[in-house]
C-alpha cells in the first residue's frame, strides 16, 4: 500500500509497551492460545462483544495481560504499527467524510484504541483474544496489534492491505452505527447481513481511497479478498471443528465475504452495499 497521507489524530494508545506491531510477516507469539480456541475466537470478530464482555472479572483477566516489552518504558508514537494504523484510519476518515457530505451529513470518526493484552471498553472488559472489534456504546475500535498480526498469520491473511481491510471493516461497523444500520442482538441471519455490509463498506473505502490518492499496489486487492475469505464462517468452522454448520453462521461464508468486498470495491458507493 502507498500511505503518504496524514495520520489520524483519533488514535488512543493504551499499550503498556511500545514498538513493534508489524503485519503479516513477523513472528508473533500467540500467548499460549490453542489453535481451536483461536479459530473460535476469530468467529467473534466484528460488531458488538457485549455478551462476552458483560460479567467478565477484570481482576481475573488482568492476569492474562502480556507484560510490557523488555527495555521499552511505554508506547512510542513513532512505531511502525501505530503509524500504519493511524494512516489507514486517516484514509477512512477522508473517504467517509466525503461520503457523508454527499448525503448532507457530518461524519463523526471513531476513536481507534491500541492496547496490549486487555483493556476496558464501553462494552465491558476486553481481551486481545477476542480479536479486533467495534464497540457501539463508546464508538471505538479496539485492536491489539500483536494479536491481530498473530491472527493474520494463523488464518493466512497476510499483507499490509489485509490489515487495512480489517481496520476498514471495523470502521464500516461505525458507519452502520451512525446511519442506523447496525443490527445487534437480532439473531444469526441479521448478524450475517451486518457483517457482509461492513465487508462491502471496506471495498467502497478501498475504491474511493485509491481513486483519490492511488493507495493500492499490485497484489493489494488479492490480499483483501484473501483476508475476507480467511474469516468466512465455513472456513473457520472447518478448521476449528472439522465440519460446517451454516445455520450457526454469524459473519457469512468465505464466498459471501469475498463477494461483498468485491461488490463495494467495484461500485465504489455505499448504496451498492444495501442489498
Amino acid at each position: 500500500m502507498r500511505l503518504g497521507g496524514p495520520e489520524s489524530s483519533n488514535v488512543e494508545d493504551r499499550r503498556s509497551g511500545g514498538g513493534g506491531g508489524g503485519f503479516g510477516g513477523g513472528r508473533v507469539a500467540i500467548g499460549g492460545i490453542g489453535g481451536v480456541l483461536l479459530v473460535v475466537v476469530s468467529l467473534l470478530l466484528g460488531v458488538d462483544p457485549t455478551e462476552l464482555l458483560q460479567g467478565m472479572d477484570p481482576a481475573a483477566t488482568q492476569q492474562q495481560q502480556r507484560p510490557a516489552a523488555a527495555g521499552k518504558a511505554g508506547p512510542q508514537a513513532s512505531d511502525s504499527g501505530r503509524r500504519f494504523i493511524a494512516q489507514v484510519l486517516g484514509e477512512t476518515e477522508q473517504v467517509w467524510t466525503a461520503e457523508f457530505a454527499r448525503a448532507n451529513r457530518r461524519y463523526e470518526p471513531p476513536t481507534l484504541v491500541l492496547f496490549t493484552g486487555a483493556t476496558q471498553s464501553g462494552c465491558g472488559y476486553a481481551q486481545a483474544q477476542m480479536g479486533p472489534f467495534y464497540c457501539p456504546n463508546d464508538r471505538k475500535v479496539y485492536i491489539d496489534l500483536d494479536f491481530m498480526a498473530a491472527l493474520q498469520q494463523r488464518l493466512g491473511a497476510r499483507g499490509d492491505f489485509a490489515a487495512a481491510y480489517i481496520v476498514a471493516h471495523e470502521v464500516g461497523h461505525h458507519v452502520q452505527n451512525l446511519t442506523g444500520r447496525l443490527r445487534g442482538g437480532q439473531g444469526n441471519a441479521a448478524s450475517v447481513v451486518t457483517e457482509l455490509q461492513a465487508d462491502c463498506y471496506a471495498g467502497v473505502w478501498a475504491n474511493q481511497a485509491d481513486a483519490a490518492r492511488n493507495i493500492l499496489e499490485d497484489g493489494d486487492i488479492e490480499e483483501g479478498m484473501n483476508a475476507a475469505a480467511a474469516v468466512g464462517d465455513d472456513r473457520l468452522q472447518r478448521q476449528g471443528e472439522g465440519r460446517v454448520t451454516p445455520e450457526s453462521f454469524t459473519h457469512g461464508s468465505s464466498a459471501q465475504r469475498v463477494a461483498a468486498f468485491k461488490r463495494g470495491m467495484g461500485a465504489g458507493r455505499p448504496e451498492a452495499c444495501d442489498s
